[in-house]
Order: structure tokens, then sequence, then C-alpha cells
């Protein structure tokens, strides 16, 4: 069983990588060492390393051995995120932070969204949107579409303040309505100009511009509650932080 546990050991160095303890440049324990830690064979903990190397997180430095690699562009996925608000924890992932947070009520002019809602095309929803910077730099623009029917128990969602817990917690106290999410979706669509220049992409107005999204559907017993569209800088890794 012990040389099944490569991708738990893979798991422990991302995490350190990730939260900063083992920064760009910094050795990785000797294959030895981690193996004598975790009691585990060499084997396992050099199945490990491979993984690490595979995704861009480790690389081999003649005279020093496996060092932990210069971090591409990267930024959380939308579930990773809310696994983290549902356990109570750190809404943010290591050097994240948010800006740019907005709310309004709008006439729902893409089709997708509209489907994915469950309300006919230009209907009036409520759209918050926020930008995610990871160390400082825009990474994703967060586009919140919520079916209007939320706004009776949860009349805060078009204040352009952040909530402290995730809203979705206030509505299932004040109504009783448990929320579940469907499994998270990718794909990729051309940038609006305004994503574009929450995300200080410069391109010409002719350019098409094309990005990575990932989608996330909640829904209650009514039915489709929030359809979260998170889109991507052009360049950014999807990573889950967990």
């Amino acid at each position: 069983m012990a040389e099944k546990r490569f991708p738990e050991i893979a798991a422990h160095f991302r995490q350190l990588i990730d939260d900063g303890t083992l920064r760009p440049g910094d050795p990785m324990p000797s294959m030895t060492a981690a193996a004598e830690e975790f009691g585990i064979t060499v084997t396992t903990v050099n199945k490990a390393y491979r993984m690490l190397k595979a995704e861009g997180l480790t690389l081999a430095k003649p005279g020093v051995g496996t060092v932990v690699a210069v971090r591409p562009k990267i930024a959380s996925t939308g579930a990773s995120r809310l696994r983290r608000i549902a356990r109570g924890g750190k809404p943010y992932a290591s050097g994240e932070s948010s800006v740019n947070h907005t709310a309004e009520l709008r006439s729902c002019a893409d089709p997708d969204i509209a489907t994915q809602l469950g309300v006919d095309l230009h209907d009036e929803i409520i759209l918050r949107t926020r930008v995610f910077l990871r160390d400082g730099v825009p990474s994703v623009v967060a586009l919140s579409a919520i079916h209007p029917r939320a706004l009776g128990p949860v009349p805060e969602l078009l204040s352009g303040e952040p909530f402290e817990r995730f809203w979705q917690e206030i509505y299932t106290e004040r109504t009783g309505r448990e929320v579940t999410r469907l499994p998270e979706r990718r794909g990729a669509r051309l940038a609006a100009r305004s994503e574009l220049d929450a995300l200080g992409v410069v391109a010409p107005p002719s350019a098409a511009v094309p990005v990575l999204i990932l989608m996330n559907v909640f829904l209650d017993d009514e039915g489709p509650l929030e359809v979260w569209e998170d889109v991507y800088a052009p360049g950014v890794w999807q990573v889950d932080d967990e």
C-alpha cells in the first residue's frame, strides 16, 4: 500500500510550493530524507518527484539536485476556491486577492448563461463581478450570474461590497434550502473588451483574443441559482490549490 502513496507525497510538496514554504530555487529534500520522513521507499518518493517535475513545479539542477522551479503565472480554479470557503478556510490562495467588485441588475444577453440559469434571453438577472489578483497581477475575471429570486432572501447581492463569507451560506440560513454544485466545466471563447481591460491585456481593438474559462453552476430545490464563470488571463495556468 505504501507504494501507492506517491500522489499523497506529491500533494504534500505541491502545497509547500504553493504556500511559499518552498520557494523558487530552493532544493527539494533528498529522496532518502523524504522516504525516511514519510516511512516509504525511495521508489515511491521518486514517483512523487517525477509527478512534480511533469507539472513544471520542480527541475533538475546540475550539482544541486531537484530544486523548485520558477512558477508560471497561475490562478486558482473555482472549485478549489469553493472548497476553501466550504471548510471555513481562507477565501484566497497564497498571494491572491480581489478588487473591482461590482453588482447590478442586468439583462442577460449570453445564451449559454441564460440556458444554464434557466431564464429567457434578455431576462433581468443579478450580475456580480470581481477581478482576482495573484501577487498583485490580474489573473481572473469572475462573473456571477444569479437568478433574481435570490434577491428576496439576500438583498445584499446588489451591494458592490464583497461578502465576508460565501453569499450562498447566507441564502441557505435564511431559506433553509441547500445549494449544490454541478461538476465544473472547462472551455474557451473570445474575450470581451471589458474582460481584456480588467485583466490588463493590451490588444488592438479588432484583435480576437482567446481565453480559457471555468464554469460552475449551482442549484437548489427550485432550480438553477447561480452561474459562476471564471475568465483566465492569457498565459495563466489553472491550478487546484488543495
